[in-house]
Formats: structure tokens, C-alpha cells, sequence
């Protein structure tokens, strides 16, 4: 297992602090749009991460964790998750595209999310020393909030968007070698909030998702943050989950977070203070065979000149610290 991280850097520094701290293998996008990632592109973006020692495991396909209507998505390939035709064959064939372009640039594995909603929270509270952290409660969440220019998406037509994808590009991955790696939804919600009932946002959800066009190259970015959000009680639940898709090697990246609390109650901390004994569950990930990147995710928001920076580097020496102390720490 190594340390790794998704969070994007643009300068020799960034890469420098990175090395420096032993995150050791990234996820990390070109800078240029997704529909310029040529294979020279890639080649070139990989080869400038490898002069730093480190490894580019993955990258981002167009298809990320924001609102179908945020201005972040308008760029990305939208039409696959509204399931508009022709603009979503047209879209599937430039992902089919850049599998190809990721497999020739020896680029192994990319990610993705089948996102209609965003990331549903309410209101920040108060952390550990007076961080802001991200919560959900249910309670004081707006269940009447209008659906997004998705509109009404009901469970079936929502599998028929997912499959109609998976039918498409995983045997282009499979033929490629290009491992694709899928974030569940983050969080779990009612069936019908904004339109939409979450398919990917339950247990059983994931296991029918990795479960339809099977392959050794479809499986899933396990966020355990995103997994413990789906279960009562993530202490007593999370072990036996990982367990159910790590020995099925479906698990090809991992968001190593913690939360304190469950199902439509809870807050995000940091790794060491949460509801979840993150010992206990990276010795799950080793007994699996768990290969690849555990890396941070949703950090707190804390003080000082570089807040995200700093949680971050906390994260990383934890998780690093964790590998050493079970004997399973890989550069």
C-alpha cells in the first residue's frame, strides 16, 4: 500500500512538498482540458511527476462529485448522467478515448463519480481546537429542495444511466488494462431527495454496481469516509464491507477518512478521532491484498497561513505512521 493524494498541483513546489512529506503515488489531472489529454499530454504530465520520484496511479475521467449544475461541470461530459442522446454517445466515445489515451501514456487506472446532486451537507460545526468541519443532519437539511435541470431521476432510469455507461467503456478498460475506479454517493439520502434516489449510496447499491459487467477493471475509488456515512453504526459495520469488496478486488483506490457518527447524522474529522478504529481497518485492507493508494479526503478546515495544506500534511504522516506500524509502509 502507499500513500497518495488527489489533491491537484500545479508548480515543482507542490510536487517538491509531496516527495518531501513521502506521499509516494497521485492522482493528479493535466492541466490542460480533458479533451486535449492526448497521449503525448499524458506522457508528458506523468513523466514530470515521475522527475519527483513519484508515481501518477491514476487521473480524473470527466465525470466529478460536483452538482450536475455547478459551473464546474459544464465542461465535463454531462449528457452521460443526464442520459440525453446523441450528445451521450458522443461523450462516451471521447471517454472511451481517453481510456486508450491513459493506457498508451502508461497511465494504470482512473476514477469517477455517476453524480447528479453534489455532496449534500448542512451546516459547518465546530471540530477539535475550533475547526470548521463538514456535517450532514438530516434533521436540519431542506428535504423539499427542487431538483437540479436532472429533474425527476427514478431508481431504474438512474441503473439504466449506469449501465448503459459500464456497457460502453469497461470492456474499452478491460481490453486497455486501465483499472476504473468509482466513488460511491456522498452521503447516503432518502430515496427522492431532490429528485433522485441515490443508487450507488447504499451497500447494497455498490454491490449490484460492481456486480454488472464484471470485470478485473470496474470497481470502485472506496471512499470509507462515503461508506461509513451509509451505516448505522460505521464502528461496528465498516470492517466487514471492506472486507466484501476487497477480497472480490474491487477496491482500486481508497479515501482513507473518518467521521464521527452515521447514517444522515454526522460530522467529518480527522482520521484519529472519529467513529471508526482506522488500525482495525487498514489491517482489513492488508489482509485483502489492498495494492494500491490510501489517501486523505475532506479535511477539516483549520487555522493559520496554509489551513488546508497543513491538515493534509497531518494526514499524511498519519497514514504513513499506520503503514509503519503494520509493517506495511511502500514508496
Amino acid at each position: 500500500m502507499h500513500v497518495g493524494t488527489q489533491n491537484q498541483v500545479t508548480t515543482d513546489t507542490d510536487l517538491e512538498i509531496l516527495a518531501q512529506l513521502g506521499v509516494s503515488h497521485v492522482c493528479q489531472d493535466p492541466p490542460e482540458d480533458w479533451q486535449d489529454w492526448t497521449v503525448e499530454v499524458l506522457e508528458r504530465h506523468r513523466e514530470w511527476v515521475a522527475s519527483f520520484g513519484i508515481s501518477l496511479d491514476m487521473v480524473q475521467l470527466p465525470l466529478s462529485s460536483a452538482e450536475i449544475d455547478s459551473s464546474n461541470r459544464q465542461a465535463e461530459a454531462r449528457n452521460i448522467m443526464l442520459g440525453k442522446d446523441p450528445e451521450r454517445n458522443r461523450e462516451l466515445d471521447q471517454v472511451c478515448q481517453l481510456i486508450e489515451n491513459c493506457a498508451q501514456a502508461g497511465i494504470p487506472a482512473a476514477k469517477y463519480n455517476m453524480n447528479i446532486i453534489g455532496i449534500p451537507r448542512s451546516e459547518r460545526e465546530t471540530g477539535r481546537g475550533g475547526s470548521s468541519n463538514s456535517t450532514f443532519r438530516w434533521a436540519k437539511v431542506d428535504g423539499g429542495e427542487p431538483p437540479t435541470s436532472a429533474g425527476d431521476v427514478s431508481e431504474a432510469e438512474f441503473w439504466e444511466r449506469i449501465d448503459h455507461f459500464l456497457e460502453r467503456v469497461v470492456p474499452v478498460a478491460e481490453s486497455n488494462r486501465v483499472r476504473l475506479a468509482c466513488h460511491p454517493h456522498d452521503p447516503y439520502t432518502p430515496p427522492g431527495y431532490r429528485g433522485v434516489t441515490r443508487v450507488l449510496g447504499t451497500v447494497e447499491g455498490m454491490k449490484r454496481f460492481v456486480s454488472m459487467h464484471e470485470s478485473p477493471y470496474h470497481g470502485l475509488n472506496f471512499c470509507q469516509g462515503t461508506v461509513s456515512e451509509m451505516l448505522d453504526d460505521p464502528g461496528r459495520e465498516i470492517y466487514d464491507v471492506i472486507r466484501w469488496f476487497g477480497e472480490r478486488g474491487k477496491i482500486f483506490n481508497v479515501h482513507f477518512r473518518n467521521i464521527r457518527g452515521g447514517k444522515l447524522d454526522f460530522m467529518e474529522v480527522f482520521p484519529d478521532e472519529g467513529s471508526v478504529d482506522m488500525v482495525r481497518a487498514l489491517k482489513v485492507y492488508r489482509d485483502v491484498g489492498y495494492p494500491y493508494m490510501l489517501m486523505p479526503d475532506h479535511v477539516p478546515q483549520i487555522s493559520g497561513p496554509d489551513p488546508q495544506g497543513t491538515a493534509f500534511a497531518y494526514c499524511y504522516g498519519y497514514i504513513r505512521a499506520l503503514l509503519q506500524s503494520i509493517g506495511e509502509l511502500e514508496d
